[in-house]
């Protein structure tokens, strides 16, 4: 999807080319196992020496519990770079998976936005300098403080380019 947003895209599976890339996306799947290969490859200080860098994050679903300050159902390690209480599996187990609407943005630019939530964790709390950008069924499920940006949801399950293109243009 951020190629078809226009960008170039590397995958990043060691530390040291993160030194390479311009901004960084944190990817859905299992947050556990994720922590176990970040513990495993030892992912923890760079990181969060790249997001030192101010060079923008998103953190997708599974992405966006690591990002996190707090998480809950239940508690986990993770980066702590967006001041935000997410709770894992909160939309429900991989049966309750849904696709659906919401809206980005706000006033006249709000606009319809597509969204695919599995096994989606549900933004919590918010801290005062967190932005809420997207809402699906009343709940804020798109955020950003500085240069971090997550979704509950996975914007890369649908055709909608609008999380992506606003992610490169945080990259620039």
């Amino acid at each position: 999807m951020l190629e078809a947003a226009g960008a170039r895209v590397q995958v990043v599976k060691k530390t040291d080319q993160l030194r390479r890339v311009q901004g960084l996306v944190i990817p859905g799947g299992e947050s556990t196992a994720l922590i176990k290969l970040m513990d495993a490859e030892d992912w923890w200080v760079p990181l969060r020496k790249f997001a030192g860098t101010g060079k923008p994050m998103l953190g997708t679903c599974a992405g966006m519990i690591l990002l996190a300050r707090e998480v809950l159902n239940p508690p986990q390690k993770t980066l702590g770079l967006i001041d935000a209480t997410v709770e894992r599996n909160s939309y429900g187990r991989q049966r309750e998976s849904f696709e659906g609407v919401g809206t980005f943005g706000s006033g006249r630019r709000e606009r319809p936005l597509a969204m695919v939530f599995i096994r989606a964790p549900r933004i919590r709390r918010l801290g005062p300098r967190v932005k809420a950008l997207a809402f699906c069924q009343g709940d804020c499920v798109l955020a950003r403080q500085g240069p971090i940006l997550v979704a509950s949801f996975h914007p890369e399950l649908t055709a909608d380019l609008t999380v992506h293109q606003y992610f490169l243009a945080m990259v620039g």
